[in-house]
């Protein structure tokens, strides 16, 4: 069965996210100095990472909600616990430094531009609607996506096949003719084979392994699997 349709992740995958929090919190510190127990601005980021993936898988697993996630990241991030509103001034600032970092991947929009004319093109996202719909606006390629679907309104987090199928529904297209892109083996790539879609893993660190997935390093290497072209590891499903 032909591949109809293009599922993709955001973060870390078309949008550098991991470059743009870094660059912020890195401006951010600068403000607000280190956390105790941090022996310099590397060490924070770090440990900043740490924190918002295990507050992440949290509010993934439904213990938290996406303000609660925020604000868990700032206690333990800080080593103390503040207000609320103490909390969520903390995470506000970071974000405007954040925001300011924002950019698209290199490769993201020539793919784009290639697979447009043979493709449809859709987002499943583990975030907000209101943040991932403003990142793509801002960005200037929200127009390239019939839809997006995210965690925060949809209830079901990936790799839940839920969600993903809740994504091929808004698309109206079974799941068997949509490919699903994403920078995580589990939750995305494996997530989606289970759910029926044929799953890629975006591997741009070059971490390797997971010989079951189907892995690449970089977007420019999808265009070939997507019309067949086995090079790079692609199962003949994908013809």
């Amino acid at each position: 069965m032909p591949i109809r349709a293009v599922l993709w992740d955001i973060d870390d995958t078309i949008f550098d996210y991991s470059g743009a929090d870094r660059a912020g919190m890195r401006e951010h510190l600068g403000r607000e100095g280190l956390p105790e127990g941090c022996d310099s601005v590397e060490h924070a980021l770090d440990v900043w990472k740490a924190v918002t993936d295990v507050q992440w898988a949290r509010f993934a697993a439904g213990e938290l909600d996406f303000q609660g996630q925020r604000r868990e990241r700032v206690h333990a991030f800080l080593g103390r616990v503040l207000s609320d509103a103490e909390a969520d001034e903390w995470f506000a600032r970071h974000a405007a430094h954040y925001e300011a970092a924002w950019s698209l991947f290199p490769d993201t929009v020539p793919v784009l531009d290639r697979l447009a004319g043979s493709f449809r093109h859709a987002v499943l996202s583990n975030s907000s609607i209101h943040n991932q719909d403003r990142k793509l606006r801002t960005l200037g390629v929200r127009d390239r996506f019939e839809v997006v679907v995210c965690a925060v309104e949809l209830g079901i987090s990936k790799p839940a096949a839920g969600a993903f199928h809740a994504a091929c529904e808004a698309m109206a297209l079974d799941p068997r003719d949509v490919v699903y892109v994403g920078d995580e083996p589990d939750i995305d790539a494996a997530g989606a084979t289970a759910a029926g879609l044929r799953g890629i893993w975006l591997d741009r660190t070059g971490r390797g392994g997971r010989p079951e997935l189907v892995r690449i390093t970089a977007l420019d290497q999808l265009p070939g699997l997507l019309v067949g072209d086995t090079r790079f590891g692609a199962p003949d499903t994908f013809r």
